[in-house]
């Protein structure tokens, strides 16, 4: 039976702990307020941009946009979103298990380059043979718009000068607090839909051309789709620390209940073997 000073250390350490995971998650809780403003906010924009991007491509298909020329893929370009930090539960693992599986059986058929955003994400893939073009470790919370502008230049430049044939970005959605979404969302090139008789039936004036428009159109929607990937992954980061820190502080509290309650045990036996060794003296002295 363990001594009653190690109760007391341990019980002492699991209540130290318990303070740093409640204030992880008052600190994960505050962080994800701020970022599901943003995502919720903009969502309906980043969740239209591609319906309208699709139809007009369909509108303006006679025009042979570089970023609209569908090829054999033959070479691809992944983006994996992960976080710097850990204590978040499955949020990182669960993704490099779907990303690695994806990648790999794209590998039999194209070759693999990466783009990497996040510390895990970087250590995983150190371990595999994929080529990596750009990597983003230890800043992922401090990206700020003009680096993840810069990321969607450099895939645009990749594809406009046929350097790759696809873009796929891996990344958690923001569905809900409880679980997260992983998402494969292919970037490059943009799908044009077939057999739209009402985008047949519709077609647009362009003014001034559909050239410089889609000069204007499609990079932003490559920035567009960037950031929406980043806010999302950092928002489901956030609220699974939260739900992780959250778990484990009642999973202390609970060890603590265990802990004194055996602790209780341990001094209630010590003081009725006291009182026996005093009964049983206090006997044999009085038969004397």
């Amino acid at each position: 039976m363990p001594a009653l000073i190690d109760l007391r250390k341990r019980i002492r350490s699991v209540k130290n702990t318990q303070q740093i995971t409640q204030a992880m998650k008052t600190v994960a809780t505050a962080k994800l307020k701020k970022v599901q403003r943003t995502v919720i906010e903009a969502r309906p924009y980043w969740h239209s941009y591609p319906n309208f991007l699709s139809e007009a491509a369909f509108w303006a298909a006679r025009y042979e946009h570089p970023l609209l020329m569908k090829r054999e893929e033959k070479r691809i370009e992944g983006v994996i979103i992960t976080s710097d930090k850990g204590l978040c539960g499955a949020f990182n693992s669960n993704l490099l298990e779907k990303a690695l599986s994806f990648f790999e059986e794209k590998a039999k058929q194209s070759d693999i380059r990466l783009v990497l955003i996040g510390k895990k994400a970087v250590t995983f893939f150190k371990k595999h043979p994929f080529p990596l073009d750009r990597t983003y470790s230890g800043k992922v919370e401090k990206l700020t718009p003009e680096e993840l502008k810069d990321l969607a230049q450099f895939l645009l430049q990749l594809y406009t000068f046929s350097k790759t044939d696809g873009v796929y970005v891996v990344y958690n959605e923001f569905k809900s607090i409880l679980s997260p979404r992983i998402t494969i969302a292919k970037i490059l090139p943009i799908e044009i839909p077939e057999n739209k008789e009402a985008q047949e039936r519709l077609t647009p004036d362009w003014e001034p051309e559909a050239g410089p428009i889609f000069n204007t159109l499609l990079p932003l929607y490559v920035e567009n789709q960037i950031s929406h990937s980043f806010f999302e992954s950092s928002a489901a980061e956030h609220a699974a620390r939260m739900m992780a820190m959250d778990n484990a502080t009642q999973n202390a509290e609970d060890l603590i209940s265990d802990l004194t309650l055996v602790l209780n045990k341990i001094r209630q036996a010590s003081i009725t073997k006291e009182l026996l060794e005093i009964m049983t003296a206090v006997e044999a002295l009085a038969k004397r």
